[in-house]
């Protein structure tokens, strides 16, 4: 790159930074110059991580609250967004559980490789990927299947080269959103555990720093979430930050960490200090508390007004337990009316999988057939009600488009396309009526694009 190129890379880096709207109230501990230079001399494009970044960014802006829905595979996902839901979250918890490279079932505490939550992002994107080229080769309308992923980076597996490091996997993957937490990496628990070790405000800080500087390297406004786990956090390794020492107890652990007074101003004190540094703030509770949240939502808002922030509806919580019926319906809304803007239930995908494949098993132990025929016939009446297209299993992953693949190779003559001749083509057609169970049975359309 020239000197002159250099520079002007420079000057519109900074530009950006003044001008755009988007880092409005956004600090940078670092210059473009930095930057431009940590960048190397060729600027690599990372589509779905922009696009996704960008757009769940609008909505943010533009809508009262925008919902998600944990996923654990790529075709939930698929799912999710088919139902209308336009953002998916990624759970470092459900990867622990169930979607991790060590191929281990693991809780919630970064005992999995790093790279296993790029790992699912990069699937989820491709499998929406696929599911668009399929509607587009149909010419079907269909939702906007590149729904913006909100990823779990934990603690950041380490120090802050780890989180650097993370950052970058995770836009590769095509993560629209990250989130890290203030726990300490090497001991931390889920949210909803005890236990959870904090690290000095400072330290995280740079956390988010390291976070922010990847994505500013890769060019890619990625959406950084920060959460505190202080509400319910006694521990902290180090007094070295006065802005925690007005919290510390006196008393040390075995292990050296000092003892803090867990609780909301624990919380507040720390997410005011993340909030320059990052998009969006997370506070982590132990209970769907709405008095709590509009305090949490308060106390940000009276130094950052706008400052979106994030909300758990976790599954860890009993809410029938803890909220009546009306309470649990107006939830969502009565958040978002404090600004709430973000709302997901983390481990919905393992939730559903889990207790759907259940009932099925116990029924078809019990029943045989019948009771895997009357998931059929559900599926049956979601394709007619509302456009679930699972059923049709063999069109739903794609056998279809491939088939228009080996047509456009073989210039339309090819006698081993798989879907001409299948069973889902001869079975899976209009409505017929067997015996006096009224069986349906239908078949797939084969596109127009096929030959």
């Amino acid at each position: 790159m020239s000197e002159n190129g250099r520079l002007n890379q420079i000057q519109e880096l900074e530009r950006q930074w003044v001008k755009r709207q988007r880092w409005n109230g956004i600090i940078r501990t670092y210059r473009a110059e930095d930057v431009i230079q940590l960048r190397g001399s060729i600027q690599i494009n990372y589509t779905l991580a922009e696009l996704g970044a960008k757009r769940l960014w609008h909505l943010l802006q533009t809508e009262s609250c925008v919902t998600a829905l944990g996923a654990l595979t790529g075709n939930q996902a698929v799912q999710i967004v088919q139902a209308g839901l336009k953002a998916i979250y990624v759970s470092g918890w459900q990867v622990a559980a169930d979607a991790n490279h060590a191929g281990h079932m693991y809780p919630d505490q970064s005992l999995y490789p790093a790279d296993s939550v790029p790992s699912l992002v990069r699937r989820i994107n491709q499998t929406l990927q696929r599911t668009d080229q399929i509607y587009t080769l149909e010419g079907r309308q269909g939702p906007y299947w590149f729904a913006p992923i909100v990823a779990d980076a934990e603690a950041g597996f380490g120090g802050n080269l780890n989180a650097f490091e993370l950052m970058k996997a995770m836009i590769e993957a095509g993560a629209a959103a990250v989130h890290f937490e203030d726990q300490l990496a090497s001991a931390k628990k889920c949210g909803h555990m005890g236990g959870k070790v904090l690290v000095p405000t400072q330290e995280f800080i740079q956390k988010l720093i390291a976070a922010r500087l990847a994505a500013d390297i890769m060019g890619v406004p990625t959406i950084i979430m920060a959460r505190t786990d202080a509400n319910a956090a006694s521990l902290l390794t180090s007094d070295i930050d006065t802005r925690d020492h007005s919290f510390l107890t006196g008393g040390r652990t075995v292990e050296g960490f000092y003892e803090v007074k867990a609780g909301l101003d624990q919380a507040i004190a720390r997410g005011l200090a993340y909030a320059p540094y990052a998009d969006m703030i997370w506070c982590e509770t132990s209970e769907p508390n709405l008095e709590e949240a509009e305090r949490f939502a308060d106390a940000i808002h009276s130094r950052y007004p706008g400052k979106p922030l994030a909300y758990n509806c976790s599954p860890s919580f009993n809410w029938k337990k803890k909220l009546d019926a009306k309470t649990i319906r107006e939830f969502q809304p009565r958040l978002a009316g404090m600004g709430y803007n973000f709302q997901f239930v983390t481990l919905a995908g393992f939730h559903a999988l889990n207790l759907s494949i259940f009932e099925l098993a116990r029924e078809y132990k019990e029943e045989g057939m019948a009771a895997y025929s009357r998931l059929q016939e559900q599926e049956f009446a979601a394709e007619n009600d509302c456009g679930y297209r699972g059923v049709k299993h063999q069109a739903f992953v794609g056998t279809g488009y491939f088939d228009a693949v080996t047509q456009t190779i073989a210039g339309g003559t090819s006698s081993t396309t798989a879907l001409t001749g299948s069973t889902e083509e001869k079975q899976f057609d209009e409505q017929v009526t067997t015996d006096q169970t009224s069986e349906v049975t239908y078949r797939y359309s084969p596109s127009a694009n096929q030959h």
